[in-house]
Order: C-alpha cells, then structure tokens, then sequence
C-alpha cells in the first residue's frame, strides 16, 4: 500500500487537517493518510500551548472515527523525543516493509525544509508531497523526490482555534464532528463551562 504520512501537533485537530487527508486520499494517489501525531516537534521545542498527547491522540480518533482510507498513527508517542521525522519514516518502513512511505507537507514547512534533521535523506528515500499553505507559494520545485499537489486550501490553524475557545467563541463548524464537544467537556484550551 502507498501511504501518505502527514505529521503534526493536531492541537487541536481542525477541519483542515481532515479535509487535505480526505483530499490526498481520494485525489494524491494515496491508498491511506495516517495522521501521525507528534509529541513534540522539534522545530517547535518551546511550545508552551501543547496539551497532553493523550487528550490530543483522543480528539484525532474522535475527528476520524470510521473514516475508510483515514487512520491514526501514534507511533512517535513510544519513540525518543524530540521526533524526527527521518527517524519515524525509516521506523514505519521496518515495520511495515509492504507499504510505502511519502511525508505529506504544507507549503510552510517546505520553506524551512532544510532545517529539517536529513532532510535530504527524506527526499531521496521516502519523498515529499507539497501542498499549498495560504501565505506560502510554492513556486518551482526542481528536488528529486518532492512533488506539488493542488489540494484545496483552507486558511484555518490550531492556534486559531485555541485562541477562539479561551475567548468563548464557538468553533463547531471548524473542528470535526465531536471534537469540541470533547474540547467544552473537558475545558480545555481555557475555554469557560
């Protein structure tokens, strides 16, 4: 099976996120898109706003519940932290040797690529599927093992949403199904009773 793997904090999991899976799913040539959460990205070392992995992983089960060609993977909760990437996709690969492995990125991550621990070693072994990032065109790109798809867009993040929730707003229509009912029973991200 060709899986696509598109890595992340999912704090909290958003509409977005399950929209491009849905979309690379159906339209990218993938067969699967797990969405592997990260426990601590480390680009992102001081993040401060990170909620515990569990209630994370919870609202990624929740968002995706019986979703065909959608799954969760939480393999990077039982590696070395910090995750890098290079390192999960080389584990998933001995794992499930009859699958394939490409990492799924936004166009934002492609800008800092580079900075990425064997970034190189990604492209020429797994390969890199972009897709655009409002606010981050994506231009030419000539790197063996990177390819571009068009998948619709939605110019919407997890820091949105936290910061909507702390500030009573109601985000019903930006998070999947039962995953702010999980966020208003559980009070998180500041989010009043």
């Amino acid at each position: 099976m060709n899986i696509g793997i598109l890595g992340g904090s999912f704090n909290p999991v958003h509409v977005g996120h399950m929209m491009l899976a849905s979309y690379m799913c159906q339209f990218g040539g993938f067969d699967e898109v797990w969405l592997m959460l990260s426990p601590l990205n480390p680009l992102k070392v001081n993040s401060s706003e990170l909620i515990p992995d569990v209630t994370r992983l919870k609202m990624l089960e929740i968002a995706i519940g019986n979703t065909p060609g959608i799954q969760v993977c939480d393999i990077e909760l039982s590696m070395p932290r910090p995750s890098y990437t290079v390192n999960t996709l080389r584990y998933l690969a001995k794992r499930y040797p009859r699958h394939t492995f490409r990492l799924i990125i936004g166009s934002d991550n492609w800008k800092i690529f580079s900075q990425w621990k064997d970034s190189e070693m990604i492209l020429s072994e797994f390969g890199v599927v972009i897709y655009p990032r409002p606010g981050y065109p994506i231009g030419t790109v000539y790197d063996d093992g990177a390819d571009v798809v068009n998948a619709p867009t939605a110019d919407i993040s997890s820091t949105f949403i936290r910061n909507a929730v702390a500030r009573g707003k109601n985000m019903e229509f930006f998070l999947p199904r039962g995953v702010y009912d999980y966020i208003k029973s559980n009070k998180l991200y500041g989010i009043k009773a």
